[in-house]
């Protein structure tokens, strides 16, 4: 009471200083009544109209990397001229006015001329920054009103992945429109381009929740997903773990605010057991003078003491880049060549008949059996005459013991051999442990099993013409380079059977983090021929023989100093009982007296396996020598 007390005295300030204290709270509790009674409608309305949006943020893919270390797959940053349209309502409004047909519009008339406005100020916008950016683009209409019906709440891409210099421009002379923004966005690339694009595979749009994610989304921003290669093979390793926006929404769908609830976690990189360098050499090695960049075939390198795959090459070859970005006609078209077929991977995913590079099991089953002598001459008059069927012979009249027949390639001596009693059931055994008509498992959706007899087969309904096919490699037999390569190690290292190895490790993307890399078995054995050492070792010599003998068909491969084991062949492709064409093939290990790699190469349509396939081996082997010196065992020992 003392207050109003001394207001009762004549003291004007006083009076003055109580009359606008009580004025403010008069108007305070004005306003108060103003929002809560009078406004309370319109707030309940605005909040109605709002709604939270979830979207799905992709992580970053991880790497794959050669045995070394050597990025075959990375990301760069790719940046972008995005588009805000809910900074642009004010520019569509007004360009509405503008070209609306004058009179009373129906509702669909009128959606239909705010979406044609809408449509004309962002092209102009897309045309103008693009023509002062030097980077020509047109709008597409209708990805434009499927973005704005769809998903107007995220940015709208107008210029992808700007050069340096249009970056410069941009950024020192900015164009002064309102919601457009410089973005950042991860983007794959393939820095070696051709180079082991097979093994790497490609990626195809997917924005859907892999395995353990949240699927509830309402936006999801661009991602990718393995279609084939290696890509495929550990696209969940790759991929990552994708995180999550929460981002608020108004009634017209444009962005009010944004928070990120989950951060996504960046995928693991993938370590090869591929040599970048050895791969390069045998893709280079593959164009040969006669076909150039035409050359259809393949080359395969493994180790031979544990199945890690150094080099694995197709040709022709393709760039998994393309395949990120919109195709043009002209490479879809290049991709789809009915006789080239560059996407198809000749290492494994083709069948192939082995022709005289099969002769090797032939021979190891012969001398299992015991009815070959390596010393035993048999005489070829330069054909087999089997019943009423003449088989034409390749090589020259005239005595041939087992070196030589291998050297040289002689057919009656091999079919000679293979009729024998016993040698054919030996045979199947021997291609039931090579594991022949079998898939390798190295790639998903990328190889093919092949074909190969077993003893049911030979059991009913087979005769020695059958069997006569089968010592030259031809008829009941498909076999891929990978698997060629197998047999090729398993010969060198005394009779390992091993399952070829292309990924060493998963390396975790942060470093020094908790996770720690995962390492995947070196030197699975998958079976073992259980042969004898010493028939293995004539074998071994007379592949010696094969290169270093100049009449040998392999002659082409020679390398002074280094001594290679080697085995040519060609087989031939019928269509209605005529010759339509032929596969060549040259499979080696080197160097004999302490077998460190295989090279099997390919080639389709060649002109014989010493002339076109041999000089390709020779090409590798010079690249393992200067790669990996003979004191070095660094190919062997990658875990």
């Amino acid at each position: 009471m003392l207050f109003f007390d001394q207001i009762k005295k004549d003291d004007p300030h006083l009076r003055l200083l109580a009359v606008t204290m009580l004025t403010g709270l008069a108007i305070l509790l004005g306003g108060l009544w103003y929002v809560q009674v009078i406004c309370a409608q319109r707030y309940q309305e605005t909040l109605q109209d709002q709604s939270v949006r979830t979207v799905r943020l992709p992580a970053v893919r991880g790497r794959i990397l050669d045995r070394n270390g050597v990025a075959l797959a990375e990301n760069r940053a790719s940046y972008n001229v995005d588009l805000y349209l809910a900074e642009l309502s004010k520019p569509f409004h007004e360009h509405y006015l503008r070209i609306r047909p004058t009179g009373k519009l129906t509702r669909a008339e009128r959606e239909h001329w705010e979406r044609v406005a809408r449509y004309q100020v962002v092209s102009n916008i897309v045309l103008n920054l693009s023509s002062s950016l030097d980077q020509p683009r047109w709008l597409n209409e209708r990805h434009f009103n499927r973005h704005y019906d769809e998903v107007r709440a995220l940015p709208f891409t107008i210029l992808p992945n700007l050069q340096p210099v249009q970056i410069a421009r941009f950024v020192e002379k900015p164009p002064g429109i309102p919601g457009m923004e410089l973005d950042i966005s991860p983007l794959r690339l393939y820095p070696h381009h051709v180079i082991a694009a097979h093994l790497l595979g490609t990626l195809r749009r997917d924005d859907s929740s892999a395995e353990g994610e949240d699927a509830d989304f309402n936006y999801r921003l661009p991602d990718y997903r393995g279609l084939t290669g290696v890509e495929l093979a550990f696209d969940r390793d790759l991929r990552g773990r994708a995180g999550g926006e929460a981002m608020m929404v108004n009634r017209l769908g444009y962005k009010q605010s944004k928070s990120t609830h989950n951060a996504p976690e960046p995928g693991q990189s993938v370590v090869l057991t591929i040599d970048l360098a050895i791969q390069t050499a045998a893709e280079r090695a593959l164009v040969t003078s006669s076909f150039g960049s035409e050359t259809r075939g393949s080359a395969v390198v493994l180790d031979v003491q544990n199945g890690d795959v150094i080099a694995m090459a197709s040709a022709p070859s393709y760039d998994p880049n393309v395949f990120l970005g919109r195709i043009r006609q002209e490479d879809w078209d290049a991709l789809n060549h009915p006789v080239l077929r560059p996407l198809i991977n000749r290492a494994t995913q083709e069948n192939y008949q082995p022709g005289s590079i099969f002769k090797i099991v032939v021979a190891l089953a012969g001398l299992e059996q015991g009815t070959l002598d390596p010393r035993e001459v048999i005489h070829n008059p330069g054909f087999y005459q089997l019943g009423k069927r003449r088989i034409d012979d390749t090589v020259a009249t005239g005595d041939y013991d087992f070196r030589k027949a291998l050297a040289q390639s002689s057919n009656t001596y091999f079919i000679t051999q293979g009729l024998r009693p016993g040698v054919l059931q030996r045979m199947i055994a021997l291609g039931q442990k090579l594991h022949l008509g079998e898939r390798t498992e190295i790639l998903p959706r990328q190889e093919t099993r092949g074909n190969f007899p077993d003893q049911r087969d030979i059991a009913v309904g087979w005769h020695p013409g059958l069997t006569a096919n089968l010592c030259i490699g031809q008829d009941r037999i498909d076999v891929t380079p990978l698997q060629m390569a197998v047999m090729t190690a398993a010969i060198a290292n005394g009779g390992k059977v091993f399952w070829p190895r292309l990924a060493a490790r998963l390396e975790p993307a942060e470093v020094g983090g908790a996770e720690t890399a995962k390492e995947f078995p070196i030197g699975r054995v998958r079976d073992d021929l259980g042969v004898n050492p010493a028939n293995l070792a004539v074998i071994r010599e007379a592949m010696l023989a094969d290169v270093e003998e100049p009449r040998g068909t392999g002659h082409a491969a020679w390398i002074s100093g280094l001594p290679i084991g080697g085995k040519t062949g060609t087989s031939q492709i019928e269509q209605h009982g005529k010759v339509v064409d032929h596969t060549t093939w040259f499979v080696s290990f080197a160097p004999v007296d302490a077998p460190r790699w295989v090279v099997v190469v390919m080639v389709e349509s060649g002109a014989s396996g010493g002339k076109t396939c041999a000089p390709i081996a020779r090409h590798i082997f010079l690249a393992l020598q200067k790669r990996f010196p003979a004191n070095q065992n660094a190919v062997a020992t990658l875990n």
